[in-house]
């Protein structure tokens, strides 16, 4: 068996491997992608082991190794990091450690989704940039409108409040700015409709998708978002695991008996993190019981706390729907009723 440790970096790569058989290690650096293809192809047919920090611009590498048959581990950037003490830092110190956590059987490996699943995520990200890039073209819309003291705030996107920002009478550059911004807004619109519809298709195939769709202010994006994001929920034995992994659990700093919390950790994916408070301003509205909560958090602490609280209380929701398999009916009116929203559930 060869264990390899890579270093990868997005020219080349410093790796550190050993033939188990034999205990022969050797060290070599590989350029991208000729020279590594050429390395790992000459290792076709031998069971192949490779261990990779998680970084960037990997996919490539990840599917060569997956076509020529070859077993690989992404790990964990930080707690490869915290497990080597040295103050030195180099490729091939990086690489060598690296083994070192495959042979000791200490790498601290991630869940890595499929490959499929990977590309729908791009379909979500892409639809999130657009949205950024069209709210960019709002906000100097709206700037503009307000120097000419026209001030009608989400009106001024009606088709009225439309046709009254383009009735203003601008100096020529302004004219032309404003006729740009309006042209690439249409197309933005009518692009992101083009991604709703594909999103819409992709959770409508999932029924892990269309059960959260059930919950209200989660719609096609936030539960296909989930779904591919949590992945199997089996790998999570309490909600507040889900919560953690998600970043929104404080962030604590706790020594000697004195308990010191500070902000959330944001120590997972902030897409899903924005898309969940995102969805919590429409499910307390259609939510009572959140809506309690909300209300409570705001007037003891502020608007933006009661506002993460709602996006925790929601993703503890979606796993336990997910997890026993229930919909928002049978939540409500189910053997579920009435219990709180964590449901202090234990498998």
């Amino acid at each position: 068996m060869v264990i390899i440790g890579c270093d990868f970096h997005p020219g080349f790569q410093q790796i550190a491997m050993v033939e188990t058989d034999t205990g022969e290690v050797r060290e070599l650096q590989l350029s991208h992608k000729q020279e590594a293809e050429q390395f790992y192809g000459s290792l076709r047919g031998r069971e192949v082991l490779v261990g990779i920090e998680a970084c960037g611009y990997t996919q490539w590498f990840e599917q060569l190794l997956d076509q020529m048959g070859h077993r690989f581990q992404i790990g964990d950037a930080s707690a490869i990091r915290a497990s080597y003490v040295r103050k030195q830092k180099t490729d091939r110190r990086d690489a060598g450690h690296i083994l070192r956590l495959l042979v000791e059987g200490r790498f601290p490996a991630l869940w890595v989704p499929t490959a499929a699943d990977r590309d729908v995520r791009q379909l979500i990200v892409h639809r999130h940039k657009r949205v950024e890039l069209r709210t960019r073209v709002k906000n100097q819309l709206h700037a503009l409108a307000l120097n000419q003291g026209l001030r009608l705030r989400w009106k001024l996107w009606t088709r009225a409040g439309l046709e009254q920002l383009k009735a203003l009478e601008l100096l020529p550059y302004g004219s032309a700015r404003r006729a740009d911004l309006l042209r690439q807004l249409e197309e933005m619109d009518a692009e992101i409709a083009r991604l709703d519809e594909r999103v819409g298709k992709e959770a409508a195939a999932r029924p892990a998708a269309v059960r959260l769709m059930s919950h209200p202010g989660v719609g096609p994006v936030t539960a296909l978002a989930f779904v591919l994001t949590i992945g199997d929920v089996e790998r999570f034995s309490r909600s507040r695991q889900v919560a953690s992994y998600l970043g929104l659990i404080p962030s604590e700093r706790s020594s000697g008996g004195k308990q010191r919390l500070g902000h959330i950790s944001k120590q997972g994916n902030p897409l899903l993190r924005f898309l969940l408070v995102e969805a919590g301003h429409i499910a307390v509205r259609g939510d009572a019981e959140l809506r309690r909560v909300y209300t409570r958090v705001q007037h003891r602490h502020s608007t933006g706390v009661a506002k993460v609280a709602v996006a925790r209380k929601l993703a503890v929701r979606l796993y336990w729907m997910l997890r026993k398999q229930i919909d928002y009916a049978q939540l409500r009116v189910g053997p579920y009723a009435g219990k709180p929203v964590s449901f202090c559930g234990r498998k």
